[in-house]
């Protein structure tokens, strides 16, 4: 009863315009009942589909009945409808005489998201679980799924699963642009190929048949509302899920908001003097689509975090001017906002990166330990810019 009165609540702002719809209603239903008697009672010869029509067979006092239920009924029914609307009045100090009205907003129905993503920036989403419905997070097919249940059960995280793509973790092959081929997982280990990226990426799968697809993995993809790419390593977390056909088609063709988080940084061996365009192009080639929207960090790093990551081999993933395409209008809350388009994808710039304190090996001494400033994808910001992508579009 309670979920009832709370759902009926939602149209509290629109008491006195249903009011009025009823009686309009009802004023136009007289009217025609008017003429229909009329028509009736002059016209001679009708068809005798009009009587049985009218419900003549029946005494005036049981029609009159059962067309009063049926009318409560289509009444009851439009009404419990329009309570799955949440109306919420705005008060906006630039108008004259009220407030706007937002409507659309599916306050009973939070979303079902699912994640390809991998590593720490698959546990950065996973504190959106407590604001939608359900977070499935499917993790990279070379990795096994007991580690991030492991690192999750570090917090309390609600609605959140993880699923694998494949019955059985599968190996992954990145092949550079110079032609050295090595495991995706070891190319950061090597600093000798810094300034290479990766060209093209190979499963290590020996059997005749190609990946089957998992059945909780192809549910988690056809019941979701917005599919979610990153933050994460590209390479590494993002495209080997691409690369088994069944989850590459199943994506492709899912109506739902295709979403890519994209990095804060290049990553040196894998995405060395990739730009947003670049990016765009990687999951276009890999996967057969392009994300619907793409997200990127607006923030400016300091100086000194950028002179970290330079010494790194890395630098930030910025909108470039020259990669655009053609711009679009998006609405965004009571105001239009002008976006980009790259490779067919909205490109929307936000802040969602926050600098953080890490401890990490001294080069000059590595026993010891020091404490530096780092860039990392923020949960909240981050949850808070793909909820609101998905409410407004």
């Amino acid at each position: 009863m309670q979920s009832i009165t709370r759902r009926l609540s939602s149209l509290s702002h629109l008491t006195w315009p249903l009011a009025f719809t009823f009686v309009g209603v009802v004023l136009l239903s007289l009217g025609v009942a008017y003429l229909f008697i009329h028509i009736y009672r002059t016209v001679e010869g009708l068809p005798p589909f009009v009587s049985t029509l009218t419900l003549q067979f029946l005494p005036r006092p049981l029609r009159g009945v059962l067309l009063i239920l049926a009318g409560l009924g289509v009444l009851a029914f439009g009404i419990w409808r329009l309570s799955g609307v949440v109306v919420i009045p705005i008060p906006d100090p630039h108008t004259e005489g009220g407030d706007d009205l937002v409507l659309g907003y599916r306050r009973d129905a939070p979303p079902a998201i699912t994640v390809l993503s991998g590593g720490p920036g698959l546990l950065v989403l996973s504190a959106m679980g407590e604001q939608v419905r359900r977070l499935t997070c499917i993790v990279p097919v070379q990795d096994p799924v007991e580690y991030y249940y492991r690192a999750a059960g570090l917090f309390n995280l609600q609605n959140v699963y993880y699923v694998v793509p494949t019955p059985e973790p599968i190996g992954v092959i990145a092949e550079l642009d110079d032609g050295t081929r090595m495991d995706v997982r070891r190319l950061n280990l090597d600093p000798s190929i810094a300034e290479r990226h990766v060209e093209r990426l190979f499963l290590e799968h020996d059997g005749a048949e190609p990946p089957r697809l998992t059945r909780l993995a192809a549910e988690a993809i056809r019941d979701a509302d917005a599919i979610v790419l990153g933050p994460g390593s590209l390479f590494e977390s993002i495209l080997p899920n691409l690369l088994i056909d069944d989850l590459r088609e199943a994506i492709a063709s899912s109506p739902a908001r295709k979403i890519y988080v994209c990095n804060l940084m290049t990553e040196p061996g894998r995405t060395t003097g990739f730009g947003v365009a670049e990016h765009i192009a990687a999951i276009k080639r890999f996967g057969g689509f392009t994300p619907d929207y793409v997200l990127v960090n607006a923030q400016r790093i300091d100086p000194e975090i950028y002179q970290l990551y330079a010494a790194a081999n890395q630098s930030p993933v910025y909108l470039d001017p020259e990669e655009y395409e053609e711009t679009t209008l998006l609405p965004g809350g009571r105001v239009t906002q002008q976006q980009v388009m790259i490779e067919g994808s909205v490109v929307i710039e936000a802040d969602l990166a926050s600098s953080v304190i890490q401890y990490t090996a001294s080069l000059s001494n590595p026993t010891e330990s020091r404490a530096v400033r780092v860039l990392r994808h923020d949960s909240q910001k981050l949850g808070h810019a793909i909820l609101e992508l998905i409410r407004r579009t």
